[in-house]
């Protein structure tokens, strides 16, 4: 995935040749794309770039990669796969909500779940689309973002219909059994899930070794996980890494 493919926020050129190219940017609805896979990827371009005054800005084939490229090309939405390596969808949608508080954020997800809902609430999404809806759904809900509103499919907007009823909502009321767990932990366990060592969860997260073995024993006692299959049974089950 090379540079020619990412619209930058202000194009190269002659003064004038940059005034022309920035009103047009203005007028285009910036849409980066999130997911591990290529195929999916290029699918998504064909629907978004299908779409008048709509541009792909840029592309991301991690978690990391997608807070970085966010943070570089500001778009105004972000499609964003779930299951993601090295940082998954989630965190980086925490990370990309916290730093760029007007970008829209659109949640990507094979499974649908009142767990995934919730967590992806709480992260700061305002759309959730099944990927087997997508190419029913998508469009519908990037102009839905477009227009500040939020948009959930039919079995989502369910979920919250009842949760509204219990009483006024808000994200924090989106609370499920099981303990909950802090950005850095869900990172930890993705490593590790993903078949990293102590030393190298530490480098990538800039933590000291130790901090890292205190981090995996409180994971341990608060999920109650006694060995490292059973990390990775949670972590897929929870949709932090794919089977």
């Amino acid at each position: 995935m090379g540079r020619d493919k990412e619209v930058e926020m202000i194009p190269q050129g002659t003064p004038n040749e940059e005034s022309r190219s920035a009103r047009w940017l203005m007028r285009k609805l910036r849409i980066l794309l999130v997911d591990d896979h290529d195929v999916v990827r290029r699918g998504l371009r064909s629907l978004v770039e299908a779409q008048v005054d709509w541009v792909v800005c840029g592309e991301a084939a991690t978690g990391r990669e997608a807070v970085e490229k966010a943070a570089r090309l500001q778009p105004n939405i972000v499609v964003m796969d779930i299951t993601m390596p090295d940082l998954n969808g989630l965190e980086a949608t925490r990370q990309i909500c916290k730093a760029l508080p007007q970008t829209q954020v659109l949640i990507l997800t094979v499974h649908e779940s009142e767990e995934l809902l919730a967590e992806a609430l709480r992260a700061g999404a305002h759309a959730c689309v099944l990927k087997s809806d997508a190419g029913r759904e998508l469009v519908n809900a990037i102009e839905a973002l477009a227009q500040g509103k939020p948009f959930f499919t039919p079995k989502a907007a369910g979920i919250l219909l009842s949760r509204q009823m219990e009483g006024p909502w808000n994200r924090d009321r989106l609370d499920f059994a099981g303990p909950r767990l802090s950005a850095r932990e869900r990172e930890i366990i993705q490593l590790l899930a993903e078949g990293k060592s102590n030393k190298e969860v530490a480098t990538l997260l800039n933590l000291s070794v130790k901090t890292v073995q205190t981090h995996r024993a409180n994971l341990t006692r608060k999920l109650n996980l006694h060995s490292l299959g059973q990390l990775i049974h949670y972590a897929i089950r929870n949709g932090i890494v794919a089977c």
